[in-house]
């Protein structure tokens, strides 16, 4: 009797951001994040190229099991996200690739660097273990660009780009939390 790998299933749930939606696998496919804005910043994902490929797609987030999809407003989730889900599903079934090794060393500044001061590192290490998970479980994603004159410089990205929320989500989460670890931060700011 041979077994069988267990049947990959992807799923969809809404987010706070009505453009965008949140697709979830079953089983992890990557081990990082990718963000895509367009289809030159999504060729080391052959899953991405191909949602690229619709003329409604707008952005998208590949996470760990997910991938959150930001659409243009012309066109309807009803419409959009069953075939979708069947198409991530498929393209996870098929064994293809989902995201190939970087070979630039560009990686986001959320990584511990040598040369970071003690604020930033304090400042990555809320961002990563407290901030990302929880936007993560809305198909977003916060990265950290810059400390500088007091000030914390992020982008947002998936589906906390652009989302009605997002400015509250920043300002009254992620500013507070950062301001309580490290008190001279006069404001969190996204890029």
């Amino acid at each position: 009797m041979s077994q069988q790998s267990p049947q990959i299933q992807v799923f969809y749930e809404a987010t706070p951001n009505p453009h965008s939606m949140k697709f979830v696998a079953t089983q992890p496919f990557a081990e990082e994040t990718l963000f895509c804005e367009d289809v030159s910043q999504a060729r080391r994902s052959p899953l991405a190229m191909k949602l690229f490929g619709f003329p409604w797609m707008q952005s998208l987030l590949l996470g760990p099991n997910f991938v959150t999809v930001t659409k243009q407003d012309w066109v309807d989730w009803a419409t959009l996200a069953d075939p979708l889900a069947q198409m991530i599903q498929e393209h996870l079934e098929s064994g293809e690739a989902v995201l190939l090794p970087d070979t630039q060393a560009s990686r986001p500044q959320m990584d511990d660097d040598p040369s970071d001061s003690p604020v930033v590192r304090e400042i990555k290490r809320v961002l990563n273990f407290e901030v990302r998970p929880a936007v993560a479980m809305d198909g977003g994603d916060i990265v950290f660009h810059k400390y500088e004159d007091r000030r914390v410089y992020v982008y947002m990205q998936g589906s906390c780009s652009g989302c009605p929320s997002s400015t509250m989500t920043l300002k009254e989460g992620i500013e507070v939390r950062l301001k309580e670890v490290v008190p001279e931060i006069e404001e969190v700011i996204a890029l």
